[in-house]
C-alpha cells in the first residue's frame, strides 16, 4: 500500500466500491414486510438464493458512520480511501453475544486436556508430562499460536506451566472418567497439576497441587473430601480462593491475541457474560479497550445487586479460574447444569444473600462509565463499552425458591437494568419464566443505553419487541413455553457450535432428555421467539463462523445430524451474530447514519451463505477504524 493510500486509510474517511451490501434497511422490509426497527425474525430471512439478486453499491464512510449507500458509481473524495470490493459482501460486524474474554485469554495460556484433540487417558497423560515450561512459546510456530482457537482444537500439550504448575482446562469424563487427586497422581505426580471440567464449576488438583496450595487446610464447603476427611481434590466453584492464593501463580492474559483473532473473523463487538465482575476485572477490560488491545465494542454484563463480587485486583489475575463460574451452558452430557455435580455429602457454597457486601457497581447510574472508569468513544461518537443486562446464575442443585428469584430479577429491574439467566435445564427454564413472568418491569426512568423497544414488550406482526431480559444458552426449552416466551418478549441467546462440538456426547450420555432437542433453534423462530447466538469461548469454540455453520447443518463431529429439524437457513444462522448488542435479535442492517461496523468478505452473498467460513474476511471496521485488513 502506496504513502497516499496509507495517509488516506487513517483519515477514516472510506470509499467501498461494488459490494453486495446485505441486509439493508429498505431489502429488511421488503423480504420481512415489516419495519427495519423491528425484530427481525432469522426465519424469514431470505434463503441463499434470494442473494444471488442483491445489487452492487457503493458504500461511503466518514466520522465512523455511513454515510451514503449508492447504485451509481460514486467519484472519490480527496483524501478518501478507496476500496474495490469486487462484488464482496459487505455486512454489519459480527458480534459475539455470549462469550467470556477473560477465560479465553488464560485458556490460551493452558493445556488442552479435552476432545476433540484429547481423546484418552494416554493422551491426556502425554499432555500433562509435556507441558511446556513457564514463559515457552505456546507452539513451534507464533503465527500458529496466535491463530490457534483454545475452545475447539488446541494441540495436544500446547499451552504453559506458570511457576512449575500444569494448568489443563476443557476436561471431560469421556477422556480418562472422573478425575480426583489419584488418577492425576497416576498421570502426572511430579509437578503440581488443576484440571479444569469444561463446565467450569470444577478444578481438580493431584496430590503436589493439594499440598502447595494448603488445600487440607481450608474449610470452605467448596472442598470435596472423602470419608476420612481428606480433600479428594475436587475442588466446586472455588475459583476466587484459588487466584486469590499465593501459591497458585496466576496466568498472564493476551487480549490483544483475543482482539486480533476476533478481528480477523469480522467480530467488531463481544458481550462479556463473565456474572459476579469485579472492578478491577472490568478495569482491565476497559484498559484493553481503551489501548486498542480490543478493539472491538464491548458490553459487560453486571454482577446482581446485593452481590459480592470477587475483590478488586491490581493484577491481571486468573480471570478463567473463575471462568463463567460455571455459566458455559453445558449440561455436562448428562443433563445436569455445568460440570457433573458434588458427591453426596460434600458441602456446597450458599447462595449470596441480601447481607452480602454490596458492590457499587450494582448501584444505577445515567452514563455508561462505571467505577470511576469513564468508557471510551469510538470515531462515530458512540460509546465503546457499555455496562449490559444484569447476569444471574441457576443451578439446579441448589435453585432459589421462586419467590427468592422474583425478588433478584426485581432488584435488578427495580435499577433499570435487564436480567440474563443461565438455563441449560428444563427446571431452569421453568423457574426463570415464571419468575420473569411474575416480577416488575424494568424500570424505564433509570433505564439507559438500550434501543427503544426494551423494557417495554409490544407486538410487531406475530414477533414481540424484547422487553431486556434474556435467556442464555436455552440448552432445553419445553415447546409449551414457546408461547410465554414470545409473549413475554424474552430473547435466547443460544450456542449452535455446542450442538457439533459436543453433539456425539449428548447422544451418547444425555437420558433425561431427548438429544435432538437441545439447543432448539428453528422451532423458536417458528414460534416467533426472539433468538440471537453467541459463541460462549473459551467453553466452546470461539470462531461464530462456525456456530453459524453448526446452525445450518447441525452435525456432530462424527457427522451425524442432530435436530436435522431445528436446522436454520445459512442467511437466518449468519442473522443470530448481526443483533444489537443491547438487543441482540433486533438485526442491524447496512443504513445511512449506522456506525460503520462492518465485515467485507472476498465473496459474493451467494458464496458466503453457501459455505460460511472466517476464511472469507477481507476488512473489519469498527466505527469506520480498520481493524483487520486482508487486502492485496
Amino acid at each position: 500500500m502506496g504513502r497516499t493510500q496509507d495517509t488516506a486509510r487513517g483519515t477514516g474517511r472510506l470509499l467501498i466500491r461494488r459490494a453486495q451490501v446485505f441486509p439493508t434497511a429498505a431489502r429488511a422490509a421488503r423480504f420481512l414486510g415489516v419495519a427495519p426497527s423491528a425484530y427481525l425474525p432469522p426465519s424469514d430471512v431470505p434463503p441463499p438464493d434470494a442473494a444471488l439478486d442483491v445489487p452492487l453499491m457503493d458504500v461511503r464512510i466518514a466520522g465512523g458512520r455511513i454515510i451514503t449507500l449508492s447504485g451509481r458509481p460514486l467519484d472519490p473524495l480527496p483524501g478518501e480511501w478507496v476500496i474495490d470490493a469486487g462484488g464482496g459482501a459487505l455486512i454489519p460486524g459480527l458480534h459475539d453475544h455470549h462469550v467470556h474474554l477473560m477465560s479465553l485469554a488464560a485458556a490460551a495460556r493452558s493445556v488442552w486436556a479435552g476432545p476433540p484433540t484429547v481423546v484418552d487417558r494416554s493422551g491426556l497423560q502425554a499432555a500433562l508430562r509435556t507441558a511446556p515450561a513457564a514463559g515457552s512459546v505456546l507452539a513451534a510456530d507464533p503465527v500458529a499460536a496466535a491463530d490457534q482457537d483454545p475452545g475447539i482444537a488446541p494441540k495436544p500439550g500446547m499451552g504453559g506451566v506458570e511457576g512449575g504448575w500444569v494448568r489443563a482446562v476443557g476436561y471431560h469424563p469421556s477422556v480418562a472418567g472422573d478425575l480426583d487427586r489419584y488418577v492425576l497422581d497416576e498421570l502426572c505426580a511430579r509437578r503440581p497439576v488443576r484440571v479444569q471440567h469444561r463446565g467450569g464449576a470444577l478444578w481438580v488438583l493431584n496430590s503436589a497441587a493439594i499440598e502447595r496450595a494448603g488445600v487440607d487446610s481450608c474449610r470452605l464447603p467448596g472442598v470435596e473430601r472423602d470419608g476420612a476427611g481428606l480433600p479428594t481434590g475436587r475442588l466446586w466453584r472455588m475459583d476466587d480462593w484459588l487466584r486469590e492464593n499465593p501459591a497458585v501463580p496466576s496466568v498472564s492474559l493476551d487480549l490483544a491475541r483475543v482482539g486480533r483473532q476476533a478481528a480477523a473473523r469480522g467480530v467488531t463487538g463481544f458481550t462479556d457474560a463473565t456474572p459476579g465482575r469485579g472492578a478491577g476485572e472490568r478495569a482491565l477490560l476497559v484498559a484493553a479497550a481503551a489501548s486498542g488491545a480490543l478493539p472491538q465494542r464491548l458490553d459487560l454484563m453486571r454482577p446482581e445487586p446485593g452481590s459480592h463480587p470477587a475483590r478488586d485486583r491490581s493484577d491481571t489475575g486468573d480471570r478463567s479460574d473463575t471462568g463463567d463460574r460455571s455459566d458455559t451452558g453445558d449440561r455436562s452430557d448428562t443433563g445436569r447444569p455445568a460440570g457433573p455435580g458434588p458427591r453426596a455429602g460434600v458441602g456446597r457454597r450458599d447462595d449470596r444473600g441480601a447481607g452480602a457486601a454490596r458492590d457499587a457497581r450494582a448501584e444505577p447510574d445515567a452514563s455508561p462509565s462505571r467505577d470511576g472508569v469513564p468508557a471510551m468513544e469510538a470515531a462515530d461518537g458512540t460509546a465503546r463499552v457499555t455496562d449490559g443486562p444484569v447476569k444471574i446464575i441457576l443451578d439446579d442443585d441448589r435453585l432459589p425458591g421462586l419467590d427468592r428469584l422474583i425478588c433478584r430479577v426485581d432488584a435488578a429491574h427495580q435499577r433499570g437494568h435487564p436480567v440474563a439467566v443461565h438455563c441449560v435445564t428444563r427446571v431452569q427454564t421453568v423457574l426463570t419464566l415464571a419468575a420473569l413472568t411474575a416480577a416488575g418491569p424494568v424500570d424505564q426512568r433509570r433505564f439507559a443505553g438500550q434501543p427503544p423497544s426494551v423494557g417495554r414488550h409490544r407486538l410487531v406482526g406475530r414477533h414481540a419487541a424484547g422487553s431486556g431480559d434474556r435467556i442464555e444458552h436455552g440448552a432445553v426449552i419445553p415447546a409449551e413455553l414457546y408461547g410465554e416466551l414470545r409473549g413475554a418478549g424474552l430473547t435466547v441467546v443460544t450456542q449452535p457450535n455446542f450442538v457439533a462440538e459436543r453433539g456425539d456426547h449428548y447422544l451418547a450420555e444425555v437420558t433425561d432428555e431427548d438429544p435432538a432437542s437441545l439447543y432448539p433453534a428453528a422451532s423458536l423462530v417458528r414460534a416467533g421467539v426472539r433468538l440471537a447466538a453467541g459463541t460462549d469461548g473459551p467453553f466452546g469454540g470461539s470462531d461464530p463462523w462456525a456456530a453459524v455453520y453448526a446452525a445450518v447443518h447441525r452435525r456432530t463431529a462424527a457427522g451425524r445430524t442432530l435436530g436435522g429439524h431445528e436446522r436454520l437457513g445459512s442467511a437466518a444462522a449468519l442473522c443470530l451474530f448481526l443483533g444489537h448488542p443491547g438487543d441482540p435479535a433486533r438485526l442491524r442492517t447496512v443504513r445511512p447514519g449506522a456506525p460503520a461496523d462492518l465485515c467485507l468478505t472476498s465473496c459474493g452473498l451467494a458464496d458466503l451463505l453457501a459455505e460460511p467460513s472466517a476464511a472469507w474476511v477481507r476488512l473489519t471496521l469498527v466505527a469506520g477504524v480498520p481493524i483487520h485488513a486482508a487486502l492485496a
